[in-house]
């Protein structure tokens, strides 16, 4: 049973007057899977939803997720972290694994970074904290719809060309460095390729965050940090004198272009 710091205050919108909302996914009307086993949250959340023009499909355990989610005509999950089967951690990493272009955005009572953290390296997009306002959470939701088109349409469109022996497949969610496979994580997958895409530019911390993790982010840059030392790591790159991701002082990062030395 949910307590009352648990609950979601629900704020319902006017339905739109020429019906559901567009969203900017593939032009049409996304379709939400909500996993949620508390009825007090999901029945209200539900109806705001739908209010605010998605089509949504309710699920209360993980199982039921997985096999709702493999429908390639789910746009997005929300996700509870707390699920009566399996933990809603494991969720998200086997839809990554599935769908690796599904967003997926978390839904929990937790708030402490370090639970943070451990939902984004599951392969989380964003984050949300109970109780929220049903206003944000649309706008984060449209947000990551957005954002999942625009990754849909560049892995369609064409796969990012070798930089410094490093090669990323943004369909198939793969990177390479030479010959070699990199095992990384989904937040580490993310930051290479936006650091390949913008090869031998000066990126600030503020838009690596706002990228990769989420516009709203609130948590401290140290979660930016270990990934990259993280990613140094992978990369066989020398942490303490980078050829690879090297610190541009007072600003954030730089990928060099022609610096690795492929296997």
């Amino acid at each position: 049973m949910a307590t009352p710091a648990q609950m979601v205050p629900i704020r319902l919108a006017k339905r739109p007057s020429h019906g559901a909302a567009r969203c900017p996914y593939v032009g049409g009307v996304a379709r939400l899977l909500l996993v949620e086993d508390d009825p007090a949250i999901s029945r209200p959340l539900v109806r705001a939803l739908e209010r605010a023009g998605f089509v949504v499909d309710h699920v209360d355990c993980g199982e039921a997720a997985l096999l709702r989610a493999a429908d390639d005509g789910v746009d997005l999950v929300l996700l509870d972290l707390t699920l009566p089967d399996v933990d809603g951690l494991e969720v998200c990493q086997r839809l990554r694994e599935e769908r690796p272009l599904l967003p997926v955005v978390m839904l929990t009572a937790r708030g402490e970074e370090v639970d943070l953290v451990v939902g984004f390296d599951a392969g989380a997009d964003d984050y949300v904290t109970k109780p929220f306002r049903v206003a944000e959470l649309v706008a984060r939701l449209r947000a990551r719809l957005r954002g999942a088109a625009g990754r849909a349409l560049a892995a369609e469109t064409s796969e990012q060309p070798g930089t410094a022996g490093v090669r990323v497949d943004l369909e198939s969610h793969r990177a390479w460095l030479g010959g070699r496979q990199l095992e990384l994580t989904p937040k580490e997958f993310d930051l290479l390729a936006l650091f390949v895409g913008e090869a031998g530019r000066a990126l600030r911390r503020e838009k690596i965050m706002s990228t990769v993790w989420d516009e709203h982010w609130w948590g401290s840059t140290r979660t930016l940090d270990m990934h990259i030392s993280a990613l140094r790591r992978k990369l066989g790159d020398d942490p303490t004198h980078p050829r690879l991701i090297t610190t541009v002082r007072g600003i954030g990062f730089r990928f060099e272009p022609g610096s690795a030395e492929p296997d």
